[in-house]
């Protein structure tokens, strides 16, 4: 199982990163999309929707469950992967190259309430 280091994890199986301009990119977890399986349907967010932290934005879905994703921050969705329209199960070969949206935080973001790699291990292990 992969956990970079370089991310901060949510319990809820979301990965973030923090870009340059304060954007945050955000995808599931390896553990998360291999507890799903292949993964057949990214349901995204639109972009512009505002969300509050922990909100449901969207979903994931596998042959045999599906799996909602929560916003990590208070913000609006700045932008969606639309390739994982086509091939979602893209994230199952590589869940931290395969992002499903960026948010813009209302706020500047924080990591306090989020896991680094060693308190995520633990979470899963």
């Amino acid at each position: 199982m992969l956990i970079p280091d370089h991310l901060v994890y949510a319990e809820t199986h979301e990965w973030v990163k923090v870009e340059d301009d304060g954007t945050l990119v955000v995808g599931i977890t390896d553990f998360g999309q291999e507890q799903l399986g292949t993964l057949v349907y990214v349901d995204m967010p639109a972009v512009g929707k505002q969300f509050k932290r922990g909100g449901e934005c969207g979903i994931v879905e596998s042959n045999k469950t599906a799996s909602d994703l929560h916003a990590p921050v208070d913000g609006e969705v700045v932008a969606i992967n639309e390739t994982l329209a086509d091939t979602p199960d893209a994230i199952n070969d590589a869940p931290y190259d395969q992002w499903i949206f960026k948010l813009k935080p209302a706020t500047p973001f924080s990591q306090e309430g989020f896991l680094d790699a060693a308190g995520y291990i633990k979470l899963v292990s």
